[in-house]
């Protein structure tokens, strides 16, 4: 059975991907960042969730892998990725399908109005 977690803007299986499909693993965690592309990201910003996720794995390494420990690396990544974007890392993709603002409203830069 693949054992996963999904929160709204990160996905983790306990599965490696082969020829673009998941195999389970009871050792291999892996992420899918923003399935739905409502943020805009560059290669770097990118880089520093999968390291967050590193991390937060590494942290984890010994414990049992079960559904409880998936979502509590799940919800640290989507408050490290709502400080990315509180930070202007990163920006709400306006173009995307999904339109809710899940982690708050999108500033807008009022100076150049002014």
């Amino acid at each position: 059975m693949l054992l996963k977690s999904t929160t709204r803007h990160v996905r983790i299986f306990a599965a490696t991907v082969q020829d673009g499909v998941l195999v389970p693993s009871e050792t291999e965690l892996t992420v899918d960042v923003d399935p739905d592309n409502e943020f805009n990201w560059t290669e770097e910003t990118v880089a520093k969730v999968h390291q967050k996720f590193a991390e937060l794995v590494q942290a984890y390494r010994g414990s049992d892998l079960t559904d409880y420990t998936l979502r509590r690396i799940g919800s640290d990544l989507e408050h490290f990725i709502r400080g990315m974007l509180q930070r202007g890392e990163i920006s709400y993709n306006l173009n995307s399908r999904v339109l809710n603002y899940s982690m708050g409203r999108p500033r807008l830069d009022t100076s150049a109005s002014s």
